[in-house]
């Protein structure tokens, strides 16, 4: 059990005109992941709504901030339960069984275009086993292929340009990850969570892009950029790829700043340990219901 205390503190100046905002930085609720305290705090006076997606699970803020600054914090307290998986019993799911919210998952999207990557992936991926050493494959083709680097790719960087560039940030590796899945009708989806465990070397702590495969029955996590500690993460939101999932969509002239990110991890006599690198297949997913007796 992983128990883990978030803070997530965004900064805006606004003009004159004000803004709308659409933020997703609430820990998800799921059958894993309980939230046991928050607390969102604004220096504005204004009224907020949260609305929770009720097939991700996504959380989504929504204000009108007044011209000037605004300074949000989010605290939270979240528990995870992880599912341990032998990666030798997680077998690819044929897509006519398919459950009807996975279907999507397996479709180009904007930033992964699937359709445009169907040659490479056979050629590289069409000939293996098919289950979890297949995913795993994808995923190391893509660490060896694409280097990470800093501030070299934008918001309109897709799966296609990082084969170009061979080069980009989490998200670019995400992206790349799950377009080439896709390409072999494997079920793949975005993840947005804070990157609990990175070098130091690469910045400070920040939103980190990962990877949930739909394996077995169940959403199987994958770091493609390597970059941070699975067990660590806290799911923000999942979608088919970055623009289902922004931190933040703004609506209105505004500048903004870079966000400042906190995470701690809580060791007590209850089992709360800290997040490390394990050989197993890991979700906070709670897998396929039991089969009726």
């Amino acid at each position: 059990m992983i128990r883990i205390e978030l803070q997530i503190d965004l900064h805006y100046e606004i003009d004159a005109h004000g803004a709308d905002f659409i933020f997703n930085i609430h820990a998800a609720h799921t059958q894993a992941q309980v939230v046991c305290a928050e607390q969102l705090t604004l220096n504005q006076p204004i009224a907020t709504r949260l609305d929770t997606d009720p097939t991700t699970r996504n959380r989504y803020l929504r204000l009108r901030a007044q011209p000037g600054t605004l300074a949000l914090r989010y605290l939270a307290t979240v528990q995870l339960s992880h599912q341990f998986l032998a990666p030798a019993q997680l077998p690819e799911v044929p897509v006519g069984q398919l459950p009807p919210e996975v279907i999507g998952y397996i479709y180009p999207s904007r930033y992964c275009q699937s359709d445009r990557l169907i040659r490479l992936a056979m050629h590289q991926f069409g000939g293996l086993p098919t289950g979890h050493g297949r995913v795993m494959a994808i995923q190391d083709w893509v660490r060896r292929q694409v280097r990470f680097t800093s501030n070299t790719t934008n918001s309109s960087t897709s799966a296609v340009d990082t084969v170009i560039e061979q080069q980009g940030v989490c998200r670019d590796f995400a992206h790349l990850m799950i377009a080439l899945c896709r390409a072999v009708n494997i079920p793949a989806r975005f993840a947005t969570g804070t990157d609990y465990g990175a070098d130091p070397a690469l910045g400070p702590p920040d939103f980190h892009a990962y990877v949930e495969v739909y394996l077995g029955g169940r959403w199987v996590i994958f770091d493609p950029s390597g970059t941070a500690i699975p067990m660590g993460f806290v799911r923000l939101g999942t979608g088919r790829d970055a623009a289902d999932v922004a931190v933040a969509t703004i609506f209105g002239n505004v500048r903004s700043a870079a966000p400042v990110i906190r995470t701690t991890i809580l060791q007590d006599q209850t089992g709360c340990q800290l997040p490390w690198h394990c050989p197993q297949a890991l979700s906070t997913d709670a897998g396929p219901p039991p089969l009726a007796p």
